[in-house]
């Protein structure tokens, strides 16, 4: 004796070994043996044998009209058998009933299951809707096997293309556009972004990392909605300097500039003084929502998207020829000792006479300079009024020194400036965002040069006094710290002052650059606050002790600063790319940092090679490069020479080279298998 049954929404059928009340013991053509319980066979017979008699019912099942069988059946509940004597003959064979059981058992919007090999026919408006349905869905296939199709064929599809970073980064996986890229990918063996740039979806691997980019960060553009541009107040007392700033010639957002007074007197009064768009916009105005919302300007080679709008930046940057409100701190030194008397904070207006820009002025403004007094006072190529600024730049070069050599016994290690900072520049690049097509130069800046030492170590000195002065008056501010110089030990945001191992100094809050960072926009309302009410500041700030609005915005900044900064570092990679084969360089000469990568000499590129796993780190190596992927950011290389050991690569101060990570294969979000496996497709 055979049985038929169901298990788990499976048909299957064997001889039964034994039976008892309750259930049975069947033995299946595998000769596996299952429990199955009474109520859940549904036929019992002699023969044929279980495999001819389930085949032979789904061949027969496949002729049974489903609209025909709906008319037979009747309003009540029945069973399949009831349904094969209507739609076969009274007499119907085993075959049949086994036949009407697998088809109402497949058509559930027809028939709906009521128990085991029971059932009810679909209220008529119910099964309309449900067939509907159906051939909504057959047509929305038909769609996507065209659009597969296409894509296989070389083609992108509109809808596809129109939905290309969604597919790639956010997918919808139900979506059409969707599962056309998975179907074609699986239909041509190609990887998803291979078949994409195949098809001329990826037309411009530039425009696919800006793109990528403004879809994750900026979704609605970067342009800014219309708001009323606050206008620098003239209440504030002007302040009796004559303020210059120090910046790249590509800056429009000048946040910094500095001035010095009393030089000869015994006494040298330092001002710092940092632009102050704090003292217009206010927490939770319309500009101040639009620079919580992007936290930060990001920069990358030939193109920049702002925190704030141009007219905001063009009304409170440190423009020269204009008397700009500011934030200014005043460290008075002992021009001998260089020891710190006091220091003091206003709000004022600063005259700015010059926008100094380092790039032109590196070459002249040199150490020699800077220290010998028989140099010429006005260098070749030095405008007049820069050699005018001799005598200031001079005691800041010294007083930069010094200030550094006391964070360096803090820090108990020497900063070292073993790698040189790049400059990227698009030659061709006209008004506008770039194509990705320009000529890129990149030339290199010393660190640690004079000006550059000068400006740095003159905000360092701001961001922690301010934050010092700040925590003494027990006002909340935004923090960066470093429990210490261990590797595995990351700087850290918060809102008490902490020691920065890294640095050097006992805190550090973010506030010389307010129009490009938005925590040092919150800062600067804080400072303002202080020098506002003294004493009483921490009743009167826009933020109070343990504010919970502090800390969601160290979360969003950490997040979004980040992000720009790794879209940043991608990008430089992107046009150093460009620049190897703009300039066919085929072999470069480079240093291991550790197994299996190096870096370049005299590019910022880091890279992986075959042949450098066994070398030191610091050694020298000659590497040939292989073919370079603009949409991965992808190069190789092999070494081809071994050089000397470079002991300047194998500094402590250089371990941040083990962090480095290389640009390679981009993670995307279309998985091929989500073809093989859907509502349709049931994995077994």
């Amino acid at each position: 004796m055979f049985a038929l049954f169901e298990e788990a929404g499976k048909f299957q059928a064997g001889r039964i070994l034994s039976e008892a009340e309750a259930s049975a013991q069947v033995e299946l053509d595998s000769g596996k043996r299952v429990k199955v319980k009474a109520a859940s066979i549904l036929l019992r017979f002699d023969k044929p044998a279980p495999a001819t008699l389930i085949a032979d019912a789904q061949a027969t099942a496949r002729d049974i009209e489903l609209d025909l069988a709906w008319e037979f059946a009747p309003e009540e509940e029945f069973g399949f058998g009831d349904l094969a004597r209507d739609y076969f003959s009274e007499n119907a064979s085993l075959t049949e009933q086994a036949a009407a059981l697998f088809r109402l058992f497949e058509a559930p919007h027809y028939f709906r299951r009521a128990g085991k090999g029971r059932f009810r026919k679909a209220p008529a408006d119910v099964l309309q809707q449900a067939l509907g349905a159906i051939e909504k869905k057959k047509q929305l296939q038909a769609q996507i096997d065209a659009w597969a199709a296409e894509l296989a064929g070389g083609t992108c599809p509109q809808p596809v293309h129109d939905q290309l970073y969604r597919i790639l980064f956010k997918p919808d996986k139900n979506a059409p556009e969707y599962k056309a890229v998975v179907e074609a990918a699986r239909n041509t063996q190609l990887a998803p972004l291979a078949l994409l740039q195949r098809a001329g979806a990826i037309r411009s691997a530039y425009q696919f990392h800006w793109q990528r980019f403004l879809f994750e960060h900026f979704p609605k553009g970067t342009g800014f909605p219309p708001v009323p541009v606050p206008q620098p107040t003239s209440e504030l007392p002007l302040a009796p300097v004559q303020a210059w700033s120090i910046d790249d010639s590509s800056t429009t957002e000048i946040d910094d500039a500095l001035s010095v007074q009393g030089l000869g007197s015994g006494t040298v009064v330092v001002g710092i003084h940092i632009a102050a768009p704090g003292l217009a916009l206010q927490p939770s105005d319309a500009l101040d929502q639009i620079a919580r919302q992007r936290l930060s300007t990001v920069y990358m080679p030939g193109h920049k998207v702002t925190m704030l709008p141009d007219a905001v930046v063009g009304a409170f940057t440190l423009e020269a020829g204009r008397d700009c409100p500011a934030v200014s701190l005043y460290v008075h030194f002992d021009e001998t000792t260089l020891a710190v008397a006091s220091t003091e904070t206003r709000l004022e207006r600063v005259p700015i006479s010059l926008n100094l820009r380092h790039d032109q002025l590196d070459a002249v403004i040199t150490e020699r300079w800077l220290q010998d007094a028989d140099a010429p006072a006005q260098a070749p190529g030095m405008p007049g009024e820069v050699a005018a600024l001799r005598a200031p730049l001079s005691f800041l070069w010294r007083l930069a020194r010094h200030l550094k050599a006391q964070r360096e016994v803090v820090r108990g290690k020497p900063e070292n400036f073993n790698r040189p900072d790049y400059n990227f520049r698009l030659v061709d690049l006209e008004a506008g965002e770039p194509t990705g097509d320009e000529q890129v130069e990149i030339g290199v800046r010393r660190r640690g040069a004079p000006l550059d030492l000068i400006v740095a170590e003159a905000m360092i000195l701001a961001n922690s006094s301010w934050g010092q002065w700040l925590a003494d008056l027990g006002v909340p501010a935004i923090y960066r710290s470093q429990a210490s110089m261990a590797p595995g030990v990351k700087v850290r945001m918060g809102t008490k002052a902490a020691p920065h191992a890294g640095i050097g100094v006992k805190c550090y809050a973010w506030s010389t650059s307010p129009l490009r960072r938005y925590t040092d926009l919150v800062n600067q309302w804080q400072i303002i606050a202080a020098a506002r009410h003294g004493r009483t500041a921490a009743l009167a700030a826009p933020f109070k002790p343990k504010d919970a609005e502090l800390y969601s915005i160290i979360s969003s900044f950490d997040a979004a600063y980040g992000a720009y900064n790794a879209y940043q570092a991608g990008m430089e990679r992107f046009w150093t790319l460009k620049y190897l084969r703009q300039q066919g360089i085929a072999e470069l000469d480079a240093t291991v940092i550790k197994e299996g990568l190096v870096r370049a000499d005299t590019l910022p590129l880091v890279l992986p090679v075959l042949g450098a796993s066994e070398l030191p780190r610091g050694c020298g190596v000659r590497v040939r490069l292989g073919e370079i992927d603009e949409i991965a950011l992808d190069v190789h290389g092999t070494v081809t020479e071994r050089r000397e050991l470079t002991p300047a690569a194998v500094s402590a101060e250089d371990d941040s080279a083990e962090e480095e990570t290389v640009a390679g294969p981009i993670a995307i979000a279309v998985d091929v298998a989500d073809a093989e496996a859907g509502p349709d497709n049931p994995a077994s």
